[in-house]
């Protein structure tokens, strides 16, 4: 069953649904851990499949997110658990709810639909917004403190190393003598004066948003912490659900999947393993799982969308 969109302000569709509820396998009376929560598509699926006893705990960093989120779920009641937080805190928020483990995590990561579809929070290159890019409004550096005060060499490391943009010496230069910049398509502007007109239909802005979103919230550092505090958290046979949207985010899960699923780590010239490493986690499937076409028809934002699942071994 679809989760429910009726008195949404726009139509919400969590991508890889089925999927994603599959890999899981919420069961009666099981705790799950939603840790990008969002508008809650994922969460509400969950919560009928582990009814009528089950419980969810539902973690965000931005507060329209979390407030639309409690709207939808409401219907479960007490089964519902949501905390205004980063998904590094997802072990802290279980243990305060007398929580020691969990049968599955669900990371949903990158930008949510909900801050796509609000132009005021800034990541967005189509609408004319304050420079933000914050998951959380509440604290830390926005965009535009980074596009107005950091160094040439600081910009750049941002865009080659979170955007790949190829252009970045030609943006940066642009970014540099125009700065002050306080809004979404003043930035979009300069960069496609500075980079061009769009290629193959990719915006020319689209990398260098990504690049500083990523650095304004530590995305990457941030993936890479919370995979062993997931895994910790899971119960031996509970699964990990990872959605990536670009080849940097899915780079590190994939690294840390394959890793983990082997008992030996060193390198192939050792003749006899040294490392004493063993495996925690066991692959669903080798690969990552895709979206169909009828998908990419229905939300065009789900073409470039992997997810791969893994299951905490249970490890002596």
């Amino acid at each position: 069953m679809e989760p429910k969109v009726s008195g949404e302000p726009h139509p919400h569709l969590p991508v890889l649904y089925h999927e994603v509820l599959k890999a899981l396998k919420p069961a009666s009376g099981s705790k799950y851990i939603d840790g990008t929560l969002g508008a809650g598509g994922h969460s509400y699926g969950i919560l009928e499949m582990n009814a009528p006893d089950g419980e969810l705990l539902g973690l965000d960093l931005d507060p329209v997110a979390l407030d639309f989120a409690g709207s939808r779920l409401a219907e479960f009641g007490e089964r519902v658990h949501l905390f205004h937080s980063s998904y590094l805190e997802m072990k802290k928020k279980a243990n305060s709810l007398g929580w020691q483990s969990a049968n599955g995590i669900l990371l949903d990561l990158g930008v949510s639909s909900i801050q796509l579809d609000y132009p005021q929070k800034g990541f967005s290159f189509r609408n004319d917004a304050p420079l933000d890019m914050r998951f959380d409004p509440t604290t830390g550096i926005t965009a535009a403190a980074i596009v107005n005060n950091f160094e040439e060499q600081e910009l750049l490391q941002i865009l080659w190393d979170y955007g790949e943009e190829q252009n970045a010496r030609r943006i940066v230069r642009g970014i540099l003598a125009t700065r002050p910049l306080s809004t979404t398509r003043q930035l979009a502007e300069l960069i496609e004066k500075a980079a061009g007109r769009s290629q193959k239909g990719i915006h020319p802005a689209t990398r260098t948003f990504q690049a500083l979103r990523i650095a304004v919230n530590n995305e990457l550092e941030s993936i890479t912490t919370v995979l062993p505090i997931a895994m910790e958290l899971l119960t031996p046979g509970g699964r990990l659900a990872v959605i990536t949207f670009h080849s940097l985010e899915d780079r590190i899960v994939k690294h840390y999947f394959q890793q983990e699923s082997k008992d030996c780590i060193c390198p192939p010239e050792f003749p006899v393993c040294q490392c004493g490493h063993k495996a925690i986690l066991r692959l669903i499937k080798p690969n990552f799982i895709q979206p169909d076409e009828n998908e990419v028809k229905t939300n065009p934002r789900a073409r470039s969308s992997k997810l791969r699942v893994a299951e905490k071994l249970m490890v002596a």
